[in-house]
């Protein structure tokens, strides 16, 4: 077959493997880097990729735009917060001005995969649109989990939604049923600041734009739970050679507590498990040379499972340690202690 059907199940398919396939054929021809990002920074039909100067931005795009069309494929609509990038990309090619990108009062908001990234300040924001739902199980579900936040950067804001809806389902009322007063209230509570969220500006680059050649990087994972949820956080921390050292939230994961009761330290190896989780995904994601991943976790008995090799435990325990430690070593976990004040934090090995 020379054809496809629009619109088949098989089309999401054939498309990604034509653009591997492209990849693939013009490696040699067009470079490793143009080829790396059709290869694995293309979603569908959109490419996203960041580059650390603005010649190899250029040459990228060169680059890409060749290896597309040598396969018949036509690259356009480019989306730069460099200048100096669109200004080498013919006009009618670009999907906006160089002079609206000059202009600090007119920001251009690109969406994104979900997220809203505004052009000029190089940074990701929100924009909550709320369908008017009756404040019924069904429409508390369906607002809900339209919030769509892959990085997990809305962690703690969801994670109150989901609760609210797990205390719905724990009452078993029906799907169109009128709730609760008290329930109505605290759900439009929630709804309400929800709104907030539309000031939070996060930062899309995790290097600063003044920090100089970086010689070490390291990923810290803090994992914690409690009888409402559980959840991780990961930070990278990256030192450049005058010794500056910058912080910043890659990425972090949320759940709510399981209906059926379960001991606060298997809430706190459940949420170790989702740590390794992650780490797993971001080792595979951030391209940086001798990584470090360094985890931390508040419960002694979690860590006391991980480092013991002579019990054994239950299954439940059993299985979730086995996989810690398949992906990790034991010194890669640390203790680090709640205090009432966050300076008295303290960490042993």
């Amino acid at each position: 077959m020379k054809v496809h059907l629009f619109g088949a199940v098989s089309s999401p398919g054939c498309a990604n493997f034509g653009m591997k396939r492209a990849a693939d054929d013009g490696e040699e021809r067009f470079g490793k880097p143009a080829a790396d990002f059709v290869r694995h920074d293309f979603y569908v039909d959109d490419g996203l990729t960041s580059v650390s100067t603005a010649e190899l931005g250029k040459e990228l795009v060169n680059n890409t735009v060749q290896l597309c069309a040598n396969k018949g494929l036509h690259l356009h609509k480019f989306v730069s917060n460099s200048v100096e990038v669109l200004q080498s990309i013919p006009s009618k090619e670009r999907l906006m001005n160089v002079e609206n990108l000059q202009l600090d009062h007119e920001l251009t908001v690109e969406r994104t995969l979900g997220l809203e990234w505004c052009v000029q300040m190089d940074c990701f924001q929100f924009r909550i649109v709320l369908k008017d739902r009756p404040p019924t199980r069904r429409g508390i579900l369906s607002t809900v989990y339209s919030l769509f936040d892959p990085l997990g950067l809305l962690s703690p804001v969801i994670l109150v939604g989901r609760q609210i809806l797990q205390d719905i389902c724990k009452e078993q009322y029906d799907w169109d049923s009128p709730l609760p007063e008290n329930v109505i209230a605290r759900w439009n509570q929630w709804k309400e600041g929800l709104m907030g969220l539309e000031n939070l500006k996060i930062d899309r680059c995790y290097k600063p734009k003044d920090f100089k050649e970086i010689v070490r990087a390291e990923v810290h994972h803090f994992s914690d739970a409690s009888t409402e949820g559980y959840g991780q956080c990961s930070y990278l921390r990256l030192v450049d050679a005058t010794g500056h050292i910058h912080c910043s939230l890659v990425m972090a994961k949320s759940r709510v507590s399981p209906l059926k009761q379960i001991t606060i330290p298997r809430l706190e190896l459940a949420a170790a498990v989702l740590s390794v989780r992650i780490s797993t995904l971001l080792r595979r994601q951030l391209k940086y040379d001798n990584l470090k991943e360094i985890f931390w976790c508040d419960s002694q008995i979690v860590l006391g499972y991980i480092t013991n090799d002579a019990k054994r435990f239950h299954v439940y325990v059993a299985n979730r340690v086995q996989e810690i430690r398949d992906k990790t070593e034991p010194v890669q976990w640390k203790y680090i202690r709640s205090q009432e004040n966050p300076a008295d934090y303290a960490s042993k090995d």
